[in-house]
């Protein structure tokens, strides 16, 4: 395709938008993630998995964040996923906004403001997630591990997202990670929130879907069955993302 049939495209087209979108959605997840540290009432997953790190080894937890990204982009390659601009800039701003966030925000012991903290965190993450996904530029390390894992195994997607966090969610608790309402309150909102916002940010005319969203990493691979492609809990930035 020559540089104006790309330029004027469904993705050239929309293309400020779409980064625009990334970008707004990538720093709003971060902010969302450090906002819920400060609230103290209990992380996401992959947060307490990094939290429960950087307790032993002294790097802050935005720092965790980055490196355990990036060692897991490294397991992307016997899986054969493809790397977008959303999955290096996922690696990459996550951390560094979550660890500004919590130089910003200081920590609080009131309940009635810790309520209220984490209940903006879980919306805002929710937002986030919508930004992040309509701007079709990839999925984070961690959603790519699970699509990838999906392919590579044949096992149904929820499934192999329940395995993947349980098994984070117990390896940081036993470092010391927090584990709490604010874990529950996270895992049963943030499936309908992201949904809902993913239908408020889709782009319209963007009609080809990411074959890295949607975990397809190879040309000649077969669609997932429809009841078992990735939902808008499944394909949300598990660090998120």
């Amino acid at each position: 395709m020559s540089a104006k049939g790309s330029e004027n495209g469904p993705g050239g087209r929309h293309l400020p938008r779409r980064l625009l979108q990334l970008y707004a959605g990538l720093t709003a997840y971060g902010v969302s993630m450090g906002l819920m540290v400060r609230a103290g009432l209990g992380l996401e997953p992959w947060s307490v998995l990094n939290q429960g790190i950087s307790e032993h080894t002294g790097l802050t937890i935005g720092t965790v964040t980055i490196v355990s990204g990036a060692l897991i982009l490294l397991l992307w390659v016997p899986l054969r996923q493809r790397v977008g601009l959303g999955t290096v800039s996922n690696v990459i701003l996550l951390g560094l906004v979550m660890d500004g966030t919590m130089a910003l925000v200081p920590a609080y012991s009131a309940p009635a403001v810790r309520i209220p903290m984490l209940a903006l965190a879980v919306t805002l993450n929710g937002a986030a997630t919508g930004l992040y996904l309509s701007a079709r530029f990839g999925p984070g390390p961690r959603d790519g591990l699970m699509t990838g894992l999906h392919l590579r195994t044949g096992r149904p997607i929820r499934l192999v997202r329940t395995c993947i966090e349980v098994t984070v969610l117990a390896a940081g608790f036993a470092l010391g990670g927090s584990v709490g309402v604010g874990t529950v309150v996270y895992a049963l909102a943030i499936g309908p929130m992201a949904q809902f916002f993913l239908r408020i940010f889709a782009i319209k005319g963007l009609e080809e879907p990411s074959r890295v969203v949607a975990g397809k990493s190879a040309p000649e691979q077969a669609p997932a069955a429809p009841e078992e492609r990735p939902t808008a809990r499944e394909t949300a930035p598990g660090c998120g993302s």
